[in-house]
């Protein structure tokens, strides 16, 4: 049996609107599910995702959830979401994703022959890319 290991972002009620996002710039099939829609619709986080799934045609896996309201929500700036390959495509992504957030470094050609840029969404997540170059 293979494993795999994909990022799971908690937000803080809006990880709805964060996956729409991610969904409308890195296409693919979006699945969301409430707190409601798994059996606990009189709870105060009922409207609240309890589990979304984002899966691209680019083999992208991205899962998030709103954090219940009875659960301290601290989050952490030591966790990035990285996408890397040789796909020029990649570029478009960057650019999507910087909409509303912050480039912390713009895309551009890197020591190692590689273009790679970082940025925070509008939704605070850092994104790491590396676009393989041509090795001289």
């Amino acid at each position: 049996m293979a494993s795999r290991l994909n990022p799971y972002i908690a937000f803080d009620g809006n990880a709805r609107e964060a996956m729409e996002f991610y969904h409308e710039v890195l296409g693919g099939k979006l699945e969301l599910g409430t707190f409601a829609d798994f059996g606990s619709s009189e709870s105060p986080d009922a409207d609240r995702i309890m589990h979304a799934t984002l899966t691209t045609a680019d083999g992208f896996t991205v899962m998030a959830w709103d954090v219940p309201e009875r659960v301290p929500f601290d989050p952490g700036t030591n966790v990035a979401l990285y996408l890397g390959g040789d796909d020029p495509g990649l570029r478009e992504y960057f650019e999507g994703l910087s909409a509303g957030g912050t480039v912390a470094m713009p895309l551009r050609k890197q020591i190692w022959g590689d273009e790679a840029g970082t940025l925070v969404d509008r939704f605070g997540i850092t994104w790491m890319f590396n676009i393989t170059g041509t090795r001289s």
